[in-house]
């Protein structure tokens, strides 16, 4: 019992961040992972992506992320942060569907171009995920954690 309570001590306790928080960091960062199902199975793909007015929007090219979207659209997208300068990490989940934007409005347009594709042209479809929740946990990274990750390196989202 003693090593459980030893153990418990040395794991961080979560702060639950407000809807309006986890907005702000989703701001702060621009690549996260997008979770969507495939052929009846959990897939996870790197995507950079943007806040606007309280979604997400990506761009994509043909392909699995369009298909199944076209499909059914729920998703979830993730994204975080580590810091080993000031020893905090946290983790922002936005769960909710995903449609395919037209691109004929004036704003569409400029997110588009916001959004340069890391795999250059090709990524022409604009993908909106309107929330039906949003989460995140802020967690203090101790030093006990620190020494069992390699922490130390850039470790924004989508570095892993």
């Amino acid at each position: 019992m003693r090593d459980q309570t030893r153990e418990e001590a040395l794991v961080p306790k979560p702060e639950i961040l407000e809807t309006a928080e986890c907005w702000r960091l989703l701001a702060e960062v621009g690549v996260g992972r997008l979770g969507i199902v495939v052929d009846g199975h959990p897939d996870v793909f790197p995507v950079n992506f943007m806040v606007e007015k309280e979604t997400v929007v990506f761009r994509t090219g043909d392909g699995t992320k369009l298909h199944a979207i076209e499909g059914g659209g729920n998703v979830a997208l993730e994204a975080d942060s580590v810091s080993a300068e000031f020893g905090l990490a946290w983790s922002v989940i936005v769960k909710g569907t995903a449609a395919v934007v037209e691109r004929s409005d004036a704003v569409l347009t400029r997110i588009g171009r916001s959004l340069f594709p890391w795999q250059g042209t090709g990524q022409d479809h604009i993908i909106r995920i309107s929330p039906e929740s949003v989460t995140g946990r802020r967690f203090e990274a101790t030093a006990h954690m620190l020494s069992r990750s390699p922490l130390d390196v850039a470790t924004r989202a989508g570095l892993e």
